[in-house]
């Protein structure tokens, strides 16, 4: 009797549904990207891609969601993007998604049509601002005083 008991609570636990999260990096901004089962929706900021302005911008996000094609169909992509100005937004909500998508994945074929297309889908950019320094640094980091020759 107790087997019975035991075997309907185990056929009445729902699957757990598989949630991906990947962060990616450019500049100041950062993104975290959230991939679950879905119907295809893309949301970055709460808004649906296809709403996001301007249009350059929301085609490089788009990238890795066409290099991807079916798989991105499948599954429901929410982004929030934080820091940073608009392109350095975009190239990290396009590296959280593309790292989404291979970890949702599973495979080594998209990451490697990933590499193939540009590196940086997969990578966050280790590049920086360098600071200003003192003295002349409303100017820039290495702006110097004009020297005359005479």
């Amino acid at each position: 009797m107790e087997t019975e008991q035991q075997e309907e609570k185990k056929a009445k636990k729902p699957k757990k549904e598989k949630i991906i999260a990947t962060v990616g990096k450019r500049k100041r901004a950062v993104a975290r990207a959230t991939i679950r089962q879905g119907k295809g929706f893309v949301q970055v900021n709460n808004r649906p891609l296809d709403s996001y302005e301007p249009r350059y911008v929301r085609m490089r996000i788009q990238e890795p969601l066409i290099i991807a094609g079916a798989l991105a169909e499948n599954a429901d992509i929410s982004v929030n993007v934080s820091g940073g100005g608009i392109w350095g937004q975009a190239d990290a909500a396009r590296t959280a998604i593309a790292n989404a998508l291979v970890q949702w994945s599973g495979g080594k074929k998209l990451q490697q049509l990933y590499h193939e297309y540009d590196r940086s889908l997969l990578v966050s950019d280790p590049r920086r601002t360098e600071p200003h320094k003192p003295s002349r640094s409303t100017a820039g980091p290495r702006r110097k005083k004009q020297q005359s020759k005479r």
